[in-house]
């Protein structure tokens, strides 16, 4: 019964009123609710741009409806995945009503570390082997070593995306569920081993093509986009501080949950909405065609580096909503609080 008073109130010595016990459920049926829209919006985006689905739209009537057989049925099966995503959400929170935020807060955080993990080895992964091809194929080895037929799909992006590409973001996802690093910093250094080498060869024996250049711009656009929800969690970002290091724990607790809401994950979901608008937006456009690049020989991961904006966005969504549940427990006072004071970068 005391553990209980203490998870509801912070201090053990007052049982919570009903408003108090009612607030840490709503919360985190707003996290929850979050996270499960976003997953839903992915999901009928890919049904929709790559799939061929209708789209929710059509069953708002928001665009015009379209002839083929199933159609209708399709559209409203993909708007029903919001309220069911709803629900779900709100039956998780519920069944597991006694779990305290930071409780919560900590398995995003664990959800979102895998994300990042997988994308780190999806580039360190794609990057070595776009690398290797690109070479075979700017000297000529390709049709030596892997026939002429083979060797004329490798220089096709969407052959080299579906085939090469595809089956290494699954080994990443794979690598992900056994490795405990997150891998930027492993990443970082194989960025700077690839400037390195650009400067070797460049002065040493006047080579360089253009796929080197490629590959330091992948690995660093992965670096810096993927660490950014990290740098989030170890308060690594720069703030820009007028008053808030002079307030009290509860208030840095209600400035964080506030930002979070109104600036952190509104501007994910602005990203997200913007860049899958349709076919012909920033992000589905370049992931649609395969885009490369039009440096000739260069590398096939034009395409990976839109792709990464969206991952950009949902690992920061994703943390956000860890952020934002673990400063409205600063603010109630919860026990186990961190220094937000203390940050990652000095």
């Amino acid at each position: 019964m005391a553990a209980e008073l203490r998870d509801q109130t912070g201090t053990g010595t007052e049982p919570a009123s009903p408003v108090a016990s009612v607030v840490p459920v709503l919360v985190r049926i707003f996290g929850w609710t979050v996270l499960a829209a976003t997953f839903v919006f992915l999901f009928n985006n890919y049904m929709t741009f790559w799939q061929g689905w209708p789209g929710a739209t059509v069953a708002l009537g928001l665009v015009a409806k379209v002839a083929e057989p199933g159609a209708a049925g399709s559209a409203w099966l993909q708007l029903g995945l919001y309220p069911a995503a709803f629900v779900a959400a709100i039956a998780y929170v519920l069944r597991t009503s006694g779990r305290a935020l930071r409780e919560d807060s900590e398995r995003i955080s664990a959800i979102n570390t895998f994300l990042i993990r997988a994308a780190f080895f999806t580039v360190l992964y794609v990057g070595v082997a776009d690398a290797i091809i690109s070479f075979l194929r700017v000297e000529g080895f390709l049709p030596v070593l892997f026939g002429d037929q083979m060797g004329t799909d490798l220089g096709k992006a969407r052959f080299r995306g579906t085939y090469v590409h595809m089956p290494l973001v699954g080994l990443a996802a794979l690598t992900a569920c056994f490795s405990r690093t997150l891998g930027f910093h492993w990443l970082g250094l194989m960025a700077v081993a690839a400037e390195l080498l650009i400067v070797i060869t460049r002065f040493l024996f006047s080579y360089e093509q253009a796929f080197m250049a490629d590959l330091v711009r992948f690995w660093y656009a992965g670096l810096f986009l993927f660490a950014s929800a990290y740098t989030l969690l170890e308060e690594g970002h720069v703030r820009v501080d007028i008053a808030y290091t002079n307030f009290s724990p509860k208030y840095k607790g209600l400035v964080n949950a506030l930002g979070s809401l109104l600036l952190g994950i509104s501007l994910c979901w602005l990203i997200l909405s913007v860049g899958t608008a349709g076919a012909a937006s920033v992000i589905n456009s370049p992931l649609l065609a395969f885009e490369t690049t039009q440096t000739g020989f260069g590398m096939y991961v034009k395409y990976l580096m839109a792709g990464f904006l969206a991952v950009f966005a949902i690992s920061m969504m994703i943390q956000f909503v860890s952020y934002m549940l673990d400063a409205v427990a600063d603010f109630r006072g919860d026990p186990g609080g961190r220094d937000h004071d203390v940050h990652a970068v000095q």
